[in-house]
């Protein structure tokens, strides 16, 4: 009887193990199709764009014109779309920078099905797109990624050479962030080596900016800091307060201010118009 039973729990870890592998995309990306909204709603301006990615995929983004300062390629987060990201659109517009947003495949208008190597196919196009189309040079371009989008933006940094990297609310690898929310589960069998932000920081040679919140309840606030220590100089370190999410919104002007501190050191203090309020 005993035996039986314990033959049933191995049975079932054992197909949880098989599911949970079986699923482990659906349990990483969250996409969403529709637009519910775009950058005129809050009086910007934008160009509405389609690209190809790396491996031909058809994607789509906002090119939002700045005043001068530099050009940032924002890689978002694991949900939604880019019309979820009109807060960040807003305050990147203050500080005068240009902002590539774009949405991966299987998000919003961007055609495809998402995985990590689709994701840095992704990133690789908007890279090519900011530079052979728009003429813009590396030199000027800054990466921003976001929860998983810093994992994405890590990649292209390691790739190419950018004017500095923003790291915001970003974990170390998908396999520890895995342990961390499915301790009972043998996260690295199932995820390998994906996404891995901490193992890229020792070739990243731009300025780096790391963001984090001690109150995020998705990614351990350790993760923010393991990533900082691993990069190389020059490098800082923003602490923002609030939750994964909304921490950017709810640090307020200390975050606008650390970012106009990043820019100023990347791009120089006379480089566009400073509007830190």
């Amino acid at each position: 009887m005993k035996m039986r039973l314990v033959l049933y729990i191995v049975g079932g870890y054992a197909l949880l193990v098989l599911f949970a592998f079986l699923l482990a995309d659906s349990l990483v990306f969250f996409p969403r199709g529709e637009l519910r909204t775009d950058p005129s709603e809050r009086g910007l301006e934008y160009e509405d764009v389609s690209f190809r990615a790396g491996d031909g995929t058809l994607l789509h983004g906002w090119f939002l014109p700045g005043k001068g300062r530099g050009t940032l390629l924002f890689c978002h987060g694991n949900a939604g779309n880019i019309s979820h990201r009109l807060d960040s659109l807003e305050i990147f517009h203050r500080l005068g920078l240009s902002v590539f947003l774009f949405d991966y495949r299987g998000y919003g208008k961007s055609g495809g099905k998402p995985s990590e190597e689709g994701l840095y196919s992704d990133v690789e196009g908007a890279w090519r797109w900011l530079a052979e189309e728009r003429g813009i040079r590396p030199e000027t371009i800054v990466l921003f990624g976001r929860s998983l989008g810093g994992a994405v933006a890590a990649w292209a940094a390691e790739k190419h050479s950018p004017a500095g990297l923003i790291l915001e609310s970003t974990f170390t690898s998908l396999a520890d962030i895995g342990k961390h929310h499915y301790f009972f589960l043998p996260v690295k069998l199932i995820t390998g080596d994906s996404f891995n932000t901490l193992d890229r920081m020792k070739n990243i040679t731009c300025p780096v900016l790391v963001a984090s919140s001690p109150e995020d309840e998705i990614v351990p606030p350790e993760h923010g800091r393991i990533l900082f220590e691993a990069a190389r100089q020059p490098k800082r370190f923003l602490e923002l307060t609030g939750d994964h999410n909304w921490g950017f919104m709810s640090t307020g002007r200390g975050y606008v201010e650390g970012l106009d501190a990043f820019f100023n050191e990347v791009f120089g203090s006379e480089a566009g118009r400073n509007e830190v309020e």
